[in-house]
């Protein structure tokens, strides 16, 4: 497995890669890695014949109240995760080296990065958008995977990529959960123990929506409303947004259409901020 830092050893390392027709795969990360990141290379792994992973803590997509310095950096584990999941190459560059000094292009998708996160992340998904967009850039990769666990993430990679016709196949790839149905998170190693079996109710709550659509309710409001009261079973829990949207527009619906839908919320548990959705 080899490890670059800098665009021109990436693209030096991929040269024989192309000059060979073998596909490249991406899998964009920042680091502190975990089972769900697992998962999503392996799925790159059979989608493509040479799998790239970038570890990039990204400091454009934190908002201002968000402490960039504190992100958990975790580089050597990674590096150990990546080689025995058979990554082929690991781009990892230097905040100086990938941003120029007085960088001023971004990448904004409007509407679709509105709500959700966006209302309470202001300049995360401009942020999120532009640097995958750099990644894309440099990487040049055939597909790239990302979960759906960051459903608002993937909707705004999907459109930048559908209106800037980037020539990249974009996989969305299931979201990996704890046995006790807790979305795996990098975030999820600041719980307590007690803060862990609390989260539960969480994955619980979600699938109360499921039912009741299965039942055949399909009117919003009676479903977010089932979903919030089981959620306050767990006093614990402090609920940031809870909304159903479509999950291409990311916009708001008042009446659910299966299969098109995504229940989605994010809430803190303590100081740790957690997110997960459900397709409905």
């Amino acid at each position: 497995m080899q490890v670059v830092h800098t665009i021109p050893d990436l693209r030096q390392a991929l040269h024989k890669v192309r000059q060979e027709n073998r596909s490249v795969g991406l899998v964009p990360t920042m680091g502190c890695l975990h089972e769900g990141h697992r998962s999503l290379i392996k799925k790159a792994k059979a989608e493509s014949a040479f799998v790239v992973v970038s570890i990039f803590v990204n400091p454009t997509q934190f908002a201002p109240h968000e402490d960039f310095s504190q992100y958990p950096r975790t580089f050597a584990d990674d590096q150990a995760l990546c080689e025995k999941t058979g990554v082929d190459l690991i781009f990892s560059p230097r905040v100086e080296d990938f941003y120029a000094a007085d960088a001023s292009t971004w990448i904004e998708a409007e509407g679709v990065s509105d709500g959700l996160c966006g209302t309470f992340r202001p300049g995360h998904f401009r942020g999120v958008a532009t640097v995958v967009a750099m990644l894309f850039n440099s990487v040049q990769p055939d597909v790239a995977v990302f979960g759906r666990k960051d459903l608002q993430q993937l909707a705004v990679i999907q459109r930048m990529v559908r209106d800037l016709h980037f020539p990249v196949k974009i996989i969305a790839h299931e979201t990996v959960r704890e046995p006790n149905g807790l979305a795996l998170s990098s975030r999820n190693r600041y719980l307590a123990p007690e803060e862990l079996k609390q989260a539960t109710v969480i994955p619980a709550a979600l699938q109360i929506a499921k039912k009741l659509l299965a039942a055949g309710e399909k009117q919003s409001s009676i479903i977010l409303a089932a979903v919030r009261d089981h959620l306050a079973t767990e006093p614990s829990i402090a609920l940031q947004y809870l909304a159903i949207v479509n999950r291409e527009s990311m916009a708001v619906v008042e009446t659910v259409t299966p299969g098109s839908c995504t229940i989605a919320l994010a809430c803190h548990l303590g100081k740790t901020r957690l997110i997960d959705n459900l397709d409905l």
